[in-house]
């Protein structure tokens, strides 16, 4: 079985890089995606729905690198198991956790002028190698 999810957001916040006890980096994120609508009554709507992306080794680094608050981009990978919480005005509440197995880049341009396009997750294991 197979699942995918392609969001398209902005990010809320710097990513933020680490590394595993095993050395292996780690870059979240927090992405938002905005929906509007008009309801029946003719009323503008607005609903926002924010995910935390995890980007994994190179993409990792990748992210880390050229991703900053406010930018455009497309993340696709994997949604993890919603995990509920209590919100602090006592609402429970969701977290959308997805695992990025490739990022666009949809601004077009870095802040050095420099054309930014897309990174993706390298292969993790033997089989996953294309030669």
């Amino acid at each position: 079985m197979y699942q995918k999810i392609i969001i398209i957001g902005r990010l809320g916040r710097d990513p933020e890089m680490r590394y595993t006890q095993s050395g292996n980096a780690v870059t979240s994120f927090s992405v938002a995606t905005d929906r509007k609508w008009t309801d029946q009554s003719g009323q503008q709507q607005e609903r926002t729905v924010w995910f935390r992306v995890s980007a994994w080794r190179r993409l990792a680094e990748t992210c880390n690198e050229y991703l900053k608050k406010g930018r455009l981009v497309m993340v696709e990978g994997e949604l993890q198991e919603p995990k509920p919480y209590q919100a602090k005005d006592g609402e429970w509440r969701a977290s959308l956790d997805v695992t990025a197995r490739e990022v666009k880049f949809l601004d077009g341009r870095d802040d050095n002028g420099q054309q930014t396009g897309s990174a993706q997750a390298a292969p993790t294991t033997e089989e996953e190698i294309p030669f």
